[in-house]
């Protein structure tokens, strides 16, 4: 590997100093608030279009009230970026900064493209070219739950002090939300998962065909899927109830036992005409050779539809929290979606859902009016049809699409993108918080055990940022360990100590 030699950065302002002639200038402009994966991605390309890239920050005046960060700040963190040779503060507007500058380059946005760009009236008097970033992403073809297991178990990072500190959250306010997640009674509806986890010797390469041969030596079994979600919940303190189909097979019976081990109150609704989704995962080195997935994606009959109606409608009563959440295998279908949300709606209870989309594919914005959703990228992308728009478009676009009050966009290893607003506010505000575990040992019950801290941290009172902080920590833990153990309150405690 060659070390690559930093660049020397300027930080004055290119305006007042002569050009630089030296190859091709590249610009690029905005109010950069926090710098979250999408920037990262636009200042990426813009640097890898020319041999010198300035960028233009929008200074408090300039900006207005799209400015949620100090000018000086802000401009600090695009100064740290290593891709950018210079920035400076824009007071005026763009035109006028690219008049004085004359950049080779200007680069925008995906989404401005098709619209009126004031730019390209200045950039036309000296032969300038404007071009847009995509903020896609290439797709592996293989399931994300596959990534390769590591050595190590230790959570690399705390909490970013930055993100802290512009939030006013204490390691003290966080610690007593935990605290308060014994008072809180929770309802988790969704599709049950077993997972086993199957270690194998290699025994080499098959001499008839190029085939891997193993041999299976030991096998362990985890409940996953809204299982482990309702697990989590009350491994965290809280009183959980689960609502739930299985089939009338071995795994209904273990999940029962490991279920009622774990204090959840579980509902498990039989339907003899499919299995309990069963996954399996064959591993040998620390890594996964091959998935095996046991499962039936019709979605259940109309008479287990009102089974499960009847039981939220009874237990939503007494609840402080419904959670949806959905793999997409046929146990949460539409009208059963709304007619449970209707009823959280009765009740005035928090609403959060998931609805993953690795190796299936669903659509997350049908769970209407939720307080959080948090999908990946890509299950956005599906949700709203747009693999083009960089990442804050994208999360708005949802954001509507889904009336949700607040998305938590899982970037994997590049953290989480949090976007948050209210029905009647136009702007919606966005930060984002970095992965803290940069080492992971498994990745598979990741999104899980964020989703429901960050939810029952929203049911204790808290505002969004405090339930990510709270929720990016909870997933830190959980991939610092192979399978779906269920987190205890204890492990965050000790984290935030």
């Amino acid at each position: 590997m060659v070390a690559k030699t930093p660049r020397a950065r300027t930080r004055t302002n290119p305006a007042s100093g002569p050009k630089v002639n030296a190859g091709r200038t590249v610009f690029v402009s905005g109010n950069f608030n926090v710098l979250h994966p999408g920037h990262l991605r636009l200042l990426r390309f813009a640097r890898e279009c020319g041999d010198r890239l300035i960028v233009g920050v929008s200074s408090d005046r300039a900006a207005g009230t799209a400015a949620h960060v100090p000018e000086q700040l802000r401009l600090e963190g695009v100064q740290s970026n290593s891709w950018v040779d210079q920035a400076f503060l824009m007071t005026g507007s763009v035109a006028d900064a690219i008049e004085r500058l004359r950049p080779d380059i200007v680069v925008k946005g995906k989404e401005h493209e098709g619209r009126k760009n004031d730019e390209e009236a200045v950039l036309k008097t000296y032969g300038g070219q404007l071009l847009f970033s995509s903020g896609e992403v290439v797709y592996s073809s293989l399931d994300l739950l596959r990534r390769e297991f590591d050595a190590t178990t230790k959570i690399a990072s705390p909490l970013p002090e930055d993100y802290l500190n512009r939030h006013c959250i204490t390691r003290q306010t966080l610690t007593k939300l935990v605290h308060k997640f014994a008072d809180l009674r929770v309802l988790i509806v969704g599709d049950l998962i077993i997972d086993e986890y199957i270690a194998c010797d290699p025994l080499g390469m098959s001499q008839e065909d190029p085939t891997i041969v193993v041999t299976p030596i030991d096998s362990k079994l985890f409940v996953g899927g809204a299982g482990v979600v309702a697990a989590h919940a009350a491994g965290l303190g809280a009183r959980v109830g689960l609502v739930t189909v299985t089939g009338d097979d071995p795994s209904h019976y273990f999940a029962k036992m490991a279920l009622a081990e774990s204090g959840v109150q579980a509902t498990l609704l039989v339907d003899r005409n499919r299995p309990t989704t069963l996954k399996q995962r064959y591993r040998s080195k620390g890594k996964t050779l091959l998935r095996v997935s046991h499962l039936h994606q019709a979605s259940i009959s109309a008479e287990l539809q009102a089974k499960v109606i009847a039981a939220v409608r009874r237990q939503a009563k007494n609840c402080n929290l419904l959670v949806f959440s959905d793999f997409n295998y046929g146990c949460l279908p539409r009208e059963l979606v709304e007619a449970l949300i209707e009823i959280g709606r009765k009740h005035g209870l928090i609403m959060v859902a998931d609805s993953q989309s690795s190796s299936q594919v669903g659509d997350v914005s049908r769970f209407k009016g939720m307080d959080l959703l948090t999908p990946t990228e890509r299950e956005a992308r599906i949700a709203v049809r747009d693999h083009e728009s960089g990442l804050v478009v994208l999360a708005e676009r949802l954001r509507k699409q889904a009336d949700a009050r607040n998305i938590l966009l899982k970037l994997g290893e590049e953290g989480v993108l949090i976007h948050s607003g209210k029905a009647r506010q136009p702007n919606a505000v966005t930060d984002r918080v970095p992965a803290l575990n940069t080492a992971p040992r498994d990745v598979a019950g990741a999104g899980d055990s964020m989703l429901i801290a960050s939810a029952l941290a929203l049911a204790s009172g808290a505002d969004i940022w405090s339930a990510t902080a709270i929720g990016t920590l909870a997933a830190a833990v959980q991939v610092s360990r192979v399978g779906n153990t269920p987190l205890r309150s204890a492990e965050l405690l000790h984290e935030l100590a």
